[in-house]
């Protein structure tokens, strides 16, 4: 049973997906002004070990992730610059334009890191006519307003909006008043915008049509809208950065549950900050440190993966370049090491169930990935296993860790020959034992091979086989 720490009830918890066996998994993405540090990109590290585990027990998982391309402002009280009106400023160029560099800088830095680009990505503008009809819909059942012009959520409406920040209503419910004015301010200031019109910010780029006026949808809906459009009205699992918990989440739990009608997404999944000695890395504070810098200056992208891994998602993680030379050196004496290991076949199946539970145990411990590199080395130092078996399971854990530990393609093609090596002697043992009609010792080797991934199909022509 996977177990995981859920941000909304505050404790560990049984996963128990909606629906058995899969998996709706959305992951808030990139607001593509600038290029993401690496602070950002631990939480997408975080999200793609938890995809690719839940992967690897069985799960089927279908990930949606956003790219926010309007609507966020500077200031999470809707105010000041839109982020990516900024960044045309900054660089003297459109909004469109900065979009398309950074979306595709951001999936480079996806490459380097192995992350897996999740199954569907859609950016925020392409999907206006989802927003508009969600916002009619909670103006009609009273959820929203109209102030100036622009459509806010009121939070007084919304069903326990403090469950999932933690926080006091005293700490936000200030300078709430009885009547409203239309063109006044917020009735709450912790109403958050669902659409902008020209009213607030004349000199938006991108604008649309909509019953409100020309203008553009907040940055807090397109979340709602995107997720439910791809993955439907319950969500299993949300992730995010620590720093999106409030205003961000909690505010697309209040529209998701008024539009909705009912509980949203039952976990909630937050990676914690990468600090430096001054505090939380940011892209206003110090050296801003990206991947590409990080390859400037020497260092493989994938020692900064492995340095995440060594830390639970959960704690804060401090990075210093002595930090990451660590990090960088027992990485390359990982790989190193393995490398070293004979490639001759000698697989001890035996030997392969124990390990992978230990594994499996690992990543269903709250994504324990400091538990699962343990279980990594702990193959490697035993001495009972055959090189060969050892890269088997270097491999397949390798599925998770995503750390390049068999880098070369012919290395890992030679492992799939060698493997293939191995199920053509076990068909061979096989068909003995079948014909000496020991059934039993027949369907067990079939069982143990399945169990490897490998389905035996019995034709008239003979034994062939295939992966699932």
């Amino acid at each position: 049973m996977m177990r995981v720490y859920n941000t909304l009830s505050k404790k560990v918890e049984d996963f128990i997906p909606h629906e058995e066996g899969i998996v709706r998994l959305y992951t808030c993405g990139p607001t593509v002004y600038h290029y993401a540090h690496i602070g950002n990109l631990r939480s997408y590290i975080f999200e793609d070990i938890l995809q690719k585990g839940l992967t690897y027990l069985g799960y089927q998982v279908k990930r949606v992730m956003n790219i926010t391309d309007v609507g966020h402002m500077t200031s999470d009280a809707d105010s000041g610059e839109d982020k990516m009106k900024k960044g045309a400023i900054r660089e003297h160029k459109t909004v469109y334009e900065i979009a398309d560099f950074y979306t595709k800088a951001f999936f480079e830095d996806f490459e380097k890191l192995n992350i897996l680009r999740p199954e569907v990505v859609e950016k925020a503008s392409d999907h206006i006519p989802t927003y508009i009809k969600m916002i009619e819909k909670m103006l009609k059942d009273g959820y929203a307003y109209i102030s100036n012009g622009n459509v806010y959520f009121d939070i007084s409406k919304a069903h326990d909006y403090y469950q999932l920040s933690g926080k006091k209503p005293e700490e936000l419910l200030i300078g709430v008043r009885d009547t409203v004015e239309e063109d006044k301010a917020k009735r709450n200031p912790f109403d958050f915008g669902l659409w902008f019109t020209l009213s607030k910010f004349s000199d938006q780029d991108m604008k649309w049509d909509s019953p409100w006026g020309v203008g553009y949808p907040g940055w807090h809906i397109e979340c709602s809208g995107i997720s439910g459009e791809y993955l439907g009205e319950y969500l299993d699992i949300h992730c995010g950065g620590v720093d999106n918990i409030f205003p961000h989440h909690t505010n697309e739990i209040a529209q998701s549950e008024a539009y909705f009608g009912h509980k949203w997404c039952n976990y909630w999944m937050h990676c914690e900050h990468l600090n430096d000695k001054n505090g939380k890395m940011s892209k206003s504070s110090g050296e801003f440190l990206t991947v590409s810098l990080l390859q400037e200056k020497g260092y493989d992208p994938l020692s900064y993966r492995y340095f995440c891994l060594n830390s639970h998602y959960r704690s804060q993680l401090v990075f210093s370049y002595e930090a990451l030379d660590g990090a960088e050196n027992a990485y390359r004496k990982l790989k190193n090491r393995i490398r070293a290991l004979d490639r001759t076949p000698a697989l001890q199946e035996s030997k392969l169930d124990y390990y992978q539970e230990q594994f499996k145990k690992a990543i269903e411990n709250d994504l324990n990935t400091a538990s699962m590199l343990t279980v990594l080395y702990d193959v490697l130092k035993d001495d009972t296993l055959s090189d060969f078996t050892k890269l088997y399971l270097v491999n397949d854990f390798d599925q998770v860790l995503s750390l390049g530990l068999i880098t070369d393609e012919e290395e890992k093609e030679e492992i799939d020959a060698d493997l293939e090596k191995e199920v053509l002697v076990k068909i061979e043992e096989r068909n003995a034992y079948k014909k000496a009609k020991d059934f039993a010792r027949a369907d067990q080797i079939r069982e143990e091979l399945l169990a490897k991934g490998i389905k035996l199909i019995d034709t008239r022509e003979g034994t062939t086989y295939e992966r699932v």
